[in-house]
């Protein structure tokens, strides 16, 4: 990909004299053009999304106007509240703020981490504060009225990395941000929005869901860019396995094979980052490249290391210090460092597996050559449909459209909370119900039914929070169903926090834990105290979890009938229980035993999509009897590894089921429905597009070059039945039925 030239422009003339004298001292001679715009449009009161490139300097974007309003001094020209999705990203953000030094800007961070005295300071004298959604949700909002100074003043909202708001975690940060509207507006404040993104499909509709705002779209990046090589890499068979015998081990191990290229980059000097999917996938990556490193110089492995959410924040600030200052070459991370922590003069960013959309993978392929010099990005296949599919179709990423987020603030599971906690904040009127959107008096009318609202007065009626309890926390903001802390009972030392869905799957009794390169097993998991205990040992396999779900229709709101099958959308409820896991030798990846689980049923109202055959339909396709339950399997899995290309998800945001007679359809079916109470608009997007999202699940079947299945068509890497039973030919002859 080729360099490219930066475009800049002058300084705007209400850029305050001191902040832009700060800005050349640091070597930025002037601005880029879309930092220009953007800017200006926002200082002159127009909501505006800046959506460009990693590293295009969108922060400038947003700072400018809101250190040149702090300059005015004692909060007359306006406060700025910036909102991150991490703790890291305000962090990484106040540094630069503070090593710009404007006289007059009193930046602060307000998280979890926020000692009291430097709460009190933020709310009495912060002319920037750096926030979460979390924070505001939870803290903020509720208690408004200390804030009453800050908010009355509050002229800029700054929502950064706004793409990561998609989904459930989405819709519920649009609700709050219309809470915050509402309470400025209750201040005299109607602040405007800055928001900043990666590219995406269409930036002016994201930012219209998310604030309930109209806003401009600054898109064209003006900023220069070193020429990067992007690999398309897909790992090898194991040793002896090839063509039809892929199935039984299939290929390398994306793990094994990105720590490897790791190895190499370090040993070459090279700083990189290595991006995974999981918390336990980055310990196993940084784990694997020190040992590699051992044998080549002992003092190389203490250079690699792995970043995560789950430590805590001395863990985490220390290892961004190193990151920064150079002590660290090589990092094997999750998102957590993908959202903005500014690692500048990045040589390589390697990616283990798709990373769930176009969106992420720009982004952290973006990260490479940071300092305006050529760069390497690698693209990792995993043993998945969709990476199959990729690294077969290049014209799949580079050839693609960025998918536009997908949200639905008006989803009543989100909705409900919100409008809950938004009367605890201040009795709601009629003259909110436009504000939350258009399944607002709905919902209120079930709230008071339920009792937790009281509805007072006829003509102009008012709503009332009705408990002693906190409203907020009825709101579930990331989905998570509250957190599990794992602790090490011999030492009471406290390793970290998983939320309680993956908790099931990743911190059962039995589960091995990974931790800063040190291996514990669960000893006990106590869901309602929120507690797992570990203990330290060194097993030599991994375990995972093994899930049985069953699925139940609710209603059905849209459908199509095709030339034999019939293609729905609707409300379903799943239940679904972890009853076992699998333990598997580490590096060959063997079965070496099972065991059993007792754990609570999860039930889940949700939103899916689901397609029906007739039995001569499936007898006409070639498919035996007794082969069109593996058929079916096989299709449903290759469905949900494909569906990302299509919606703004990746496959753990998804789930599915198939059977040869649902109980009531009666007939072939097979689902594939949200992960997240009421849906988060996946589903519906595969509905709409399912001709595109089919198709291309079945030339990923198809293409495949082994016989029976593999992890790269039809296997799935979180099957409750072990994939058995897949029919791989049989779910070939299937999808093309359903295509006609």
């Amino acid at each position: 990909m080729a360099a490219r030239a930066g475009r800049t422009g002058r300084w705007p003339d209400w850029v305050d004299p001191l902040v832009r004298e700060r800005y050349e001292a640091c070597g930025i001679a002037a601005p880029w053009l879309h930092q220009v715009e953007a800017a200006t449009l926002a200082w002159n009161g127009r909501s505006v999304i800046v959506a460009t490139g990693t590293a295009s300097g969108k922060s400038m974007a947003y700072l400018l106007p809101a250190l040149s309003a702090a300059r005015a001094g004692r909060r007359r020209g306006g406060t700025t509240l910036y909102i991150s999705p991490t703790k890291a990203l305000a962090a990484d953000q106040l540094r630069a703020v503070d090593e710009l030094g404007v006289p007059d800007v009193v930046a602060t961070t307000y998280d979890g981490d926020t000692p009291s005295e430097l709460r009190t300071m933020a709310r009495n004298h912060a002319t920037y504060l750096l926030t979460n959604p979390d924070m505001l949700h939870r803290s903020m909002l509720p208690g408004h009225h200390r804030w009453a100074g800050f908010l009355r003043s509050l002229r800029f909202v700054v929502v950064d990395e706004c793409h990561e708001y998609r989904g459930v975690f989405g819709s519920h940060v649009a609700q709050v941000l219309r809470r915050l509207r509402r309470i400025c507006a209750g201040y005299g404040s109607t602040p405007t929005f800055i928001l900043a993104s990666a590219t995406t499909a269409d930036p002016a509709a994201t930012a219209g869901q998310l604030t309930g705002l109209e806003a401009a779209a600054v898109t064209d990046d003006a900023s220069p860019k070193g020429a990067l090589s992007f690999l398309l890499w897909e790992p090898p068979f194991r040793p002896g396995d090839a063509g039809a015998d892929a199935e039984k081990a299939g290929r390398r191990s994306v793990l094994a094979e990105t720590a490897d290229l790791l190895a190499d980059l370090v040993i070459a000097d090279a700083r990189s980052v290595a991006f995974v999917r999981s918390r336990r996938a980055s310990e196993t990556v940084a784990g694997l490249a020190r040992a590699t490193l051992r044998a080549v110089d002992p003092e190389l492995p203490e250079r690699v290391a792995s970043y995560r959410a789950g430590y805590l924040a001395h863990e985490r600030r220390a290892l961004e210090a190193a990151l920064q200052d150079g002590r660290l070459l090589g990092v094997a991370a999750t998102t957590a460092l993908e959202l903005g922590v500014d690692v500048s003069g990045l040589d390589a960013v390697l990616i283990a597996g798709w990373p769930g959309t176009l969106a992420s993978l720009w982004q952290q392929a973006g990260r490479a050559g940071r300092a305006g010099r050529d760069a390497l990005a690698v693209l990792i296949a995993s043993d998945d449909p969709l990476d199959s599919y990729v690294v077969h179709h290049p014209e799949a990423v580079f050839s693609r459209p960025i998918e536009a987020t997908v949200l639905d603030p008006s989803n009543p599971y989100v909705l409900a909370p919100h409008l809950c906690a938004a009367a605890a904040e201040r009795s709601l009127s009629d003259a909110d119900v436009d504000l939350f959107g258009p399944t607002t008096s709905g919902v209120l009318d079930t709230l008071v039914s339920e009792g937790l609202l009281r509805r007072r007065g006829d003509r102009h009626p008012r709503w009332h929070w009705t408990r002693r309890d906190r409203p907020a926390d009825l709101a579930d903001l990331r989905g998570s169903g509250g957190l599990v802390t794992l602790v090490e009972p011999e030492t009471g030392r406290v390793l970290g926090t998983v939320d309680e869905v993956r908790a099931h799957s990743g911190a059962h009794p039995g589960a091995v834990y990974v931790h800063q390169g040190e291996t514990y097993v669960v000893q006990s998991l106590d869901l309602e105290a929120g507690v797992a205990l570990v203990q330290r040992e060194a097993p030599d396999y991994t375990t995972s979890a093994q899930e049985v779900s069953a699925l139940r229709i609710v209603a059905e709101s849209d459908s199509r009938m095709g030339r034999h099958a019939r293609l729905v959308l609707g409300d379903v409820e799943v239940t679904s229980q972890v009853v076992g896991y699998t333990k598997r030798l580490l590096g060959s990846g063997e079965i070496i035993g099972s065991e059993p689980l007792d754990l609570p049923e999860r039930h889940l109202r949700t939103r899916s999509v689901w397609w029906t055959l007739p039995d001569d339909a499936i007898t006409g396709a070639g498919v035996d009897e007794a082969d069109a339950a593996g058929a079916a399997h096989a299709a449903e899995h290759a469905s949900i590894g494909m569906l990302p290309l299509i919606a703004s998800c990746d496959r753990w945001d998804v789930g599915g089921l198939s059977t040869v007679r649902h109980a009531e359809t009666g007939l072939l079916t097979v689902f594939v429905h949200d992960g997240h109470p009421g849906g988060a608009g996946f589903a519906e997007r595969g509905y709409r597009a399912a001709a595109e999202w089919l198709g291309m699940t079945r030339r990923t079947v198809a293409e495949c070059p082994c016989e029976r299945g593999c992890p790269s068509c039809v296997q799935s890497p979180k099957c409750g039945n072990g994939n058995e039973p897949l029919d791989k030919a049989g779910a070939i002859r299937l999808l093309d039925v359903v295509l006609e």
